[in-house]
């Protein structure tokens, strides 16, 4: 550069700096814009693939849901079968006869049923409470209980009031007097 005059120096200087900024031109409004079009578009493909494999997933799960509603029909179907029907209280006995057999619970208490009453708006089933109460030691007690709510899913037992057992004889004095109250499920449809 040093051979070159200046205004030849001053000429390439400029071609230079033209080039340079005709580079940066092409570079900013053309590469850089085409370049962030494409991540937009990715953004975008991905976003579409993600929820074409939501979609896939579904159609490939429908069966499978299709199943499990089926099954899930039939075991309400089966619990519907063993809810309340017709008269609640003889229902209700005959229940707590055939399961207190296998636990150490005395309840010769059991008072016809509490007003029949909607569970919730626009939910096909009604309920209905009983009032039970007897005696039992703690332990036989809790255990009768859980075994209880555990076997019949649309059973629940409320408002439990324990005292101990007074004036017994010497083997009853740790046993409990208990008062409960057993709310239940009534079929939809049913006559109570």
């Amino acid at each position: 550069m040093n051979k070159l005059s200046n205004e030849k120096r001053n000429r390439l200087i400029l071609v230079i700096l033209v080039t340079v900024v005709v580079l940066g031109g092409l570079w900013f409004g053309l590469i850089n814009w085409q370049e962030q079009y494409l991540r937009q578009l990715a953004v975008k493909k991905d976003a579409a693939q993600a929820k074409l494999d939501r979609e896939e997933l579904r159609i490939k799960n429908g069966d499978r849901l299709e199943a499990d509603v089926v099954e899930a029909t039939k075991r309400l179907a089966e619990l519907e079968e063993d809810m309340a029907s017709g008269d609640p209280l003889s229902w209700f006995v005959g229940k707590m006869q055939v399961f207190k057999q296998l636990y150490k619970v005395e309840i010769p208490q059991i008072s016809a049923p509490g007003e029949t009453k909607e569970f919730m708006a626009k939910f096909p089933y009604k309920q209905a409470s009983f009032a039970v109460g007897g005696t039992a030691y703690f332990h036989d007690l809790g255990k009768f209980i859980a075994d209880f709510e555990n076997h019949f899913p649309y059973f629940r037992v409320v408002n439990l009031d324990l005292t101990p057992v007074t004036g017994g004889m010497e083997g009853e004095k740790e046993k409990l007097a208990f008062h409960l109250e057993i709310v239940t499920l009534v079929r939809p449809g049913s006559a109570l």
